[in-house]
């Protein structure tokens, strides 16, 4: 059996609730930042959740300096392992810290190619949308993120130290021409 068989990539959906929840309770109780961002919305009212994700996705809602946005799951024989979200354009804020794509995988899920796959068809996404190029951007000390962007296609751009981070950041550009998938 294939890595990819009994994978999916979906938008989210109520079939998946209890699911995701879990996703987020896993994150939380690691003590873990909730990557990517979408993972911090409220969900207790999960059809305004999926609503909201639409509507972000539609660009419409968004608060002030964001951009459109589309939010994914990867989904492993019904089991939310991963969330991915699209950006589907840059600011200079986006361009310093943020980057085009922000992705995580549920701490009990790591170390199975779930962080590559995850990108790979986020960038597939990416690509269907008519971008030629996007940016992620990753703490330098996140070896797994930097392995999953390089073996994406990610080529180093620049770093720099940001104090609200306490950390270099990385940024990376994967040429969509180029990217496996």
């Amino acid at each position: 059996m294939t890595m990819t068989e009994g994978l999916d990539f979906e938008q989210p959906h109520l079939g998946l609730e209890e699911s995701y929840r879990e996703l987020v309770r896993e994150f939380q109780a690691a003590g873990e930042p909730l990557v990517p961002f979408p993972l911090g919305f409220a969900n207790v009212d999960f059809a305004a959740f999926l609503a909201r994700l639409a509507a972000c996705a539609r660009g419409e809602g968004l608060p002030p300096g964001f951009v459109p946005h589309t939010t994914y799951w990867l989904v492993d024989h019904g089991r939310v392992v991963g969330v991915s979200n699209l950006r589907h354009s840059l600011t200079e804020s986006l361009r310093r810290e943020g980057g085009h794509i922000g992705y995580g995988v549920r701490p009990s899920a790591r170390r199975r190619g779930f962080g590559g796959e995850i990108l790979r068809r986020t960038l597939t996404k990416a690509r269907d949308m008519g971008m030629s190029r996007v940016l992620l951007t990753c703490r330098k000390g996140n070896v797994a993120s930097v392995q999953t962007i390089l073996g994406n296609g990610g080529v180093l751009a620049s770093e720099e130290f940001l104090p609200e981070w306490a950390d270099v950041v990385q940024r990376f550009w994967i040429d969509l021409a180029l990217a496996r998938g």
